[in-house]
C-alpha cells in the first residue's frame, strides 16, 4: 500500500477509534490520529500482536494490518505493548488536552502516544515523555525527533514532573498515585493514571500485569481535588514499584466492594475523613453522600 492509500487508511482508522472510544466530536485528536504513522512506532515486521492469551506474529508486512483497535508488541517477553488505540483516545478525549499546554506522558512506550498528544499541544506547547526502560526510551527518542515540542527522559515516572504541568498522563498501573503528579499539577490541571493491583504468581511474584485495575482522572483546582472512575482497564504493572502484598490485598477488597461511580474526590496529605472508597494514611478517595 502507498503512502496515500495509507492516508486514507489512517483517516478511516482514526474516525473508528473515536466512535469506538464514545466521543462524538474531537478534530484535534481527530487530526493526530490520522497525521501519525503507527507503523514508525513498532519497528520493523514480523509485528506481533496480542489477544487476550497469547502473541501471535502478523502474517504480513503492509502497515495497513496496524491500523485496528488491537494491541502490538514493543517488547513481548516483558508484556510490553502499544496499548488499544481506542482506550488512549478515550482517555485524551477526556484530559482536554489544549494547545500551548505542558504535558507530561509517563510510561511513553516507544513514543506513539507521546506523538499523538504533541500533534494537539502544538508547537506552542510542551511534551515530556518519561520511560523507565532505557531500550525503550532510545527508542522513543529516535521516533520523536521530528517533534521539537518533545523532550524524552529515561528516568522513573514516580519522579516526574519536576516542573509544573497542566496535565499527567500515566500509561502503567499501580496502588497509588506518585507525589509529584499531584503536588506539580497545575491549577487547572488534569491527571490520569491506572490504580490497580498486580497479578501475583506462585510465591507472591509479581507477573508484571494488573489483576484488576480502572482509570481515574484527577482534576486541580486551586487546593481542591477532584476525583472521578472512568472504566476499568488492564495494563503493565509499574517497574520499580514497591508495595507489599496487605495493602495490595486492601485495594482488591476496595475494587470488589464496588462504589466506584461515587468517587468524587481525592484526600492529599490531609486527615482521613468518614467515607472515603479506599483509604491510606496520607491519602483517600472519597464518596459522595448517598443524601
Amino acid at each position: 500500500m502507498d503512502e496515500a492509500e495509507l492516508k486514507i487508511c489512517r483517516r478511516a482508522y482514526a474516525a473508528q477509534m473515536l466512535a469506538r472510544a464514545g466521543i462524538d466530536r474531537n478534530e484535534a485528536l481527530l487530526s493526530a490520529f490520522s497525521i501519525v504513522p503507527r507503523e514508525n512506532f513498532l519497528g520493523p515486521p514480523p509485528w506481533k500482536m496480542r489477544d487476550w492469551k497469547r502473541y501471535m506474529e502478523v502474517p504480513s508486512d503492509d502497515p495497513v494490518v496496524l491500523y485496528q483497535d488491537l494491541l502490538f508488541a514493543l517488547q513481548a517477553d516483558r508484556q510490553v505493548n502499544n496499548g488499544s488505540p481506542s482506550l488512549h483516545a478515550g482517555a485524551l478525549h477526556r484530559l482536554k488536552l489544549r494547545k500551548g499546554e505542558t504535558i507530561c506522558h509517563i510510561g511513553a512506550g516507544s513514543g506513539y502516544y507521546t506523538a499523538i498528544i504533541a500533534e494537539i499541544v502544538g508547537k506552542t506547547g510542551r511534551v515530556v515523555a518519561v520511560e523507565f526502560d532505557a531500550e525503550l526510551a532510545q527508542q522513543a527518542r529516535r521516533n520523536l525527533e521530528r517533534y521539537e515540542n518533545v523532550e524524552v527522559v529515561n528516568g522513573n515516572g514516580l519522579e516526574w514532573p519536576r516542573e509544573a504541568a497542566d496535565v499527567v498522563y500515566v500509561n502503567f498501573a499501580l496502588h497509588h498515585p506518585a507525589e509529584p503528579w499531584i503536588d506539580k499539577l497545575a491549577s487547572g490541571g488534569r491527571l490520569l493514571f491506572p490504580l490497580g493491583t498486580p497479578a501475583i504468581g506462585g510465591e507472591g511474584r509479581l507477573l508484571g500485569v494488573t489483576s484488576q485495575a480502572a482509570f481515574f482522572v484527577i482534576g486541580r483546582e486551586g487546593e481542591e481535588l477532584s476525583a472521578r472512575f472512568l472504566q476499568p482497564v488492564n495494563f503493565v504493572w509499574g517497574e520499580g514499584i514497591s508495595g507489599d502484598l496487605s495493602t495490595y490485598a486492601a485495594l482488591d477488597r476496595a475494587f470488589h466492594a464496588g462504589g466506584l461511580n461515587r468517587i468524587h474526590a481525592l484526600r492529599w496529605n490531609a486527615v482521613k475523613t468518614e467515607q472515603e472508597w479506599y483509604s491510606q494514611e496520607r491519602w483517600g478517595l472519597v464518596m459522595a453522600n448517598l443524601h
